[in-house]
């Protein structure tokens, strides 16, 4: 009883997410949905590219159950599931994370929490796990990438939330004002550290 629980509550919050994450794409042009938004080139797409291949390895051949999405071998990771190339298309990146999701809660709704998988990047003896231990780490991924596309998408175009129905109108004197209040503690928090003996 408490395993389906377990299950139904991971799986419902990792369902939650997949959606979120799509949410930050609506109505962006091309160039923002790719560009890169950080040092390090993190961007919207390639956020939604990645957490598809995670979900794509981990629900598949974790469990023997390979993806039947083309993916090249683990091993020869070259970083390039983070970012869209010029000729691959958002619908054909947004259908692969689908697809993605139908492979991967299959796995999920038919196997046990503590079916046995084995993760062949995971150190020893660590590569040895169970869908329990793998939703936790998908739902930890998802997560994260989730709340890096949040704040890409604010940067972008102020828009924030979790899902469009609870979105609220963007009030920009409102914003400014809560901002300048952080910004202020800040500095005041800055000048009183410098002061202290």
């Amino acid at each position: 009883m408490i395993d389906e629980f377990a299950k139904d509550t991971l799986h419902g919050r990792l369902r939650r997410d997949r959606e979120a994450l799509l949410w930050k794409l609506d109505g962006l042009s091309e160039y923002d949905a790719r560009r890169p938004l950080t040092a390090t080139g993190t961007n919207l797409l390639g956020l939604v590219k990645h957490v598809a291949t995670v979900e794509a390895r981990y629900f598949g051949e974790v469990f023997g159950r390979p993806s039947p999405e083309p993916l090249p071998r683990w091993q020869d990771s070259d970083g390039s599931d983070q970012w869209a190339a010029e000729d691959e298309t958002r619908d054909q990146i947004i259908g692969f994370y689908r697809r993605t999701w139908e492979h991967a809660d299959a796995t999920i709704e038919e196997l046990p929490l503590d079916a046995p998988g084995h993760v062949p990047w995971w150190p020893e003896p660590f590569s040895r796990t169970n869908l329990f231990a793998v939703l936790v780490h998908v739902l930890g991924e998802s997560i994260r990438h989730t709340g890096h596309a949040d704040i890409l998408r604010e940067g972008l175009d102020g828009r924030t939330g979790l899902r469009a129905e609870h979105e609220k109108r963007i009030d920009e004197e409102a914003r400014a004002a809560h901002r300048a209040k952080i910004e202020q503690a800040a500095r005041s928090a800055a000048r009183a550290k410098v002061q202290r003996p």
